[in-house]
């Protein structure tokens, strides 16, 4: 009897033991479990914050972000593409779990997004696409349906007849070829509407200014004004109104940010594509929330568009 009971006490020993050994020193089975209780550490990396559609793009994210409890770093490349290549190397250090990238340029951001990849940190690009590196999602509005809605507007206000001015966004940009498609899918195709400009003036207000200046310089006889965004349709109003032609021509602009809004609704400016970029910010998250979780995704979320005129 008694060498029975020192049986049963050596083996209960041994489990004791076995059940001790597959936990390493100072952590607990909660902790390595992978059961998600872990904040997710997401990393965001914005073209620029100097124009108000990416902030308030950033506004939603950071604050969706913050409701879901996640922790949410967020970089301004300031428009240039070798700062947001450095930045997202930055942020791949600080152990994200997920990238967002707005990127300044679609083929530049290429080897950034390849890190990433490299690093096993799934990529989300928001607004903007990326030419290369593998992407989970694209989360935007349709940018080929938003220049298809200003064409149609500019087409009706003019009756299908009149020379067009083009101001393009930054050379390389996703929305900038997107936009263009767009509005030239509607303008080719009338015989009575002739492009008379197309000129790059960066997505930026103060070279919208310039560029517009430039060509009422060689040509004041124009009848409307696409612009890829609305900082560049301000900046082409504002010389317009210098040049005493704001009430003769019709200018779209893109985006529907506060001051394009405000320009609508006084007449300054005939109208402007919405995109709602606090939406895309949310959609961001959510998304970025269920990429990490593992959840399946589609691979383009879109964000609906419309039209303002008033």
């Amino acid at each position: 009897m008694r060498k029975w009971l020192k049986t049963i006490g050596v083996v209960s020993l041994l489990v004791v033991m076995a059940a001790c050994s597959t936990e390493s020193p100072g952590s607990s089975s909660e902790e390595t479990s992978g059961d998600g209780d872990e904040t997710i550490k997401i990393g965001m990396s914005i073209s620029t914050l100097n124009n108000p559609f990416f902030v308030s793009l950033r506004d939603g994210a950071e604050a969706a972000a913050e409701e879901a409890g996640y922790e949410i770093t967020t970089a301004d490349a300031q428009d240039d593409s070798a700062s947001q290549v450095s930045d997202i190397e930055d942020l791949i250090q600080q152990d994200i779990d997920v990238l967002l990238v707005n990127p300044t340029d679609s083929s530049a951001i290429s080897s950034a997004i390849e890190s990433a990849n490299s690093a096993d940190i799934p990529v989300i690009t928001v607004d903007r696409t990326a030419d290369e590196g593998e992407v989970v999602t694209h989360i935007a509005s349709d940018n080929v349906e938003g220049g298809e809605m200003a064409g149609e507007y500019i087409a009706e206000q003019l009756e299908e007849e009149g020379d067009l001015v083009e101001l393009e966004g930054i050379s390389g940009a996703s929305a900038t070829r997107e936009r263009g498609e767009g509005f030239h899918n509607i303008v080719d195709e009338m015989d009575g509407m002739e492009m008379v400009a197309q000129q790059s003036a960066d997505f930026d207000r103060s070279s919208g200014l310039n560029v517009m200046e430039n060509i009422l310089q060689s040509n004041s006889e124009i009848d409307a004004v696409f612009a890829h965004n609305d900082e560049m349709a301000l900046g082409a109003v504002e010389a317009l109104e210098s040049n005493d032609l704001a009430e003769e021509v019709v200018v779209v602009g893109f985006d529907a940010t506060d001051d394009a809004r405000e320009a609508v609704s006084e007449g300054r400016m005939d109208a402007t594509v919405a995109q709602q970029p606090e939406l895309i910010g949310e959609e961001a998250i959510t998304t970025a929330g269920q990429v990490v979780s593992g959840e399946e995704v589609e691979e383009f979320v879109p964000v609906e568009l419309e039209l303002i005129t008033e």
